[in-house]
């Protein structure tokens, strides 16, 4: 190659400046070595950049031509360097990642902070989405993996359970109830509950419990999402059975979290498409998820 990057670069700082002494000062070099280094340059070339004019250098029309071609290719040389630094700062680009609302009030919060510690270069887009409809934001590429509180059955999805969690029953504080060290599912039937809808698999997963135990269950408020569970308790609207990660994380003190004595569990889990390429930041996500649940 006969016109070498350090040649572009001493061209380009003569041409901005406009002399010898103000490039030696652009480049923190002397301008001995800038006049030797233009002039090694219109040698090797076979052109005259530039024209000698009372002690000044004036380009020549090939000068102009060849520094719009000089200056695009410092432009990206640029951004090449930009590139390198911020490889070398860490990772960058974006995930996107959904999950069931309930786990939002801490465990996934918490593993999102630690990502955002530890790569702070990369954007984090969260949202949350129901269960039924979690498969289909995943399977469209809306988000780069989810974390549902129960797993997923679909031929296409990759379900990976990561930790364990129950339900649990939530009072007011200075209620009955409040006192116990565990609450039988009987124990709930006399009082006014709010439960799930029997149409979500919330409140499948309680109607079955409740059948289990041989219990009638009579609903007092049918609810969708599990906060609002605990709002109506607070209200004083009766007794909820609720997911332990919701509760502990309203952190309302006029409540009681009272363990369950039938236990009904939770099997938190990662959620991937079968078809994912793996291009994404899913699986540093994913490792510090686990890493987290394996510190608590």
């Amino acid at each position: 190659m006969k016109f070498r990057l350090r040649q572009m670069e001493v061209f380009r700082a003569v041409m901005l400046t406009g002399s010898i002494k103000g490039a030696a000062k652009l480049l923190f070099t002397s301008q001995p070595a800038i006049s030797r280094i233009v002039s090694h340059t219109e040698q090797t070339l076979g052109l005259a950049l530039f024209n000698r004019v009372k002690g000044k250098l004036v380009p020549t029309p090939e000068a102009e031509a060849l520094f719009r071609e000089v200056d695009e290719c410092y432009q990206y040389a640029l951004r090449v360097d930009d590139f390198a630094r911020s490889l070398a700062r860490g990772p960058s680009g974006t995930l996107n990642i959904a999950s069931s609302p309930c786990l939002s009030h801490g465990l996934v919060a918490r593993a999102i902070n630690r990502f955002v510690q530890r790569y702070p270069g990369i954007r984090v887009n969260y949202r949350t989405t129901l269960l039924n409809d979690m498969a289909q934001e995943v399977l469209s590429n809306k988000v780069d993996l989810a974390v549902s509180v129960l797993p997923l059955d679909h031929p296409n999805l990759d379900v990976q359970p990561f930790t364990e969690g129950r339900m649990v029953c939530v009072v007011p504080r200075g209620h009955e109830l409040a006192a116990q060290s565990s609450v039988a599912i009987e124990d709930l039937a006399r009082y006014p509950l709010i439960a799930h809808h029997p149409g979500i698999p919330f409140g499948q997963l309680v109607s079955a419990a409740f059948r289990k135990a041989g219990v009638e269950m009579t609903t007092h408020i049918h609810i969708h999402q599990t906060d609002v569970a605990c709002s109506l308790v607070r209200a004083g609207a009766g007794v909820a059975m609720v997911d332990q990660y919701t509760a502990e994380g309203t952190a309302w003190d006029d409540l009681r979290i009272v363990p369950l004595a039938h236990e009904i569990p939770l099997t938190p889990s990662i959620v991937r498409s079968v078809f994912d390429t793996r291009k994404s930041h899913a699986d540093k996500f994913v490792d510090l998820l686990v890493e987290q649940q394996a510190d608590a």
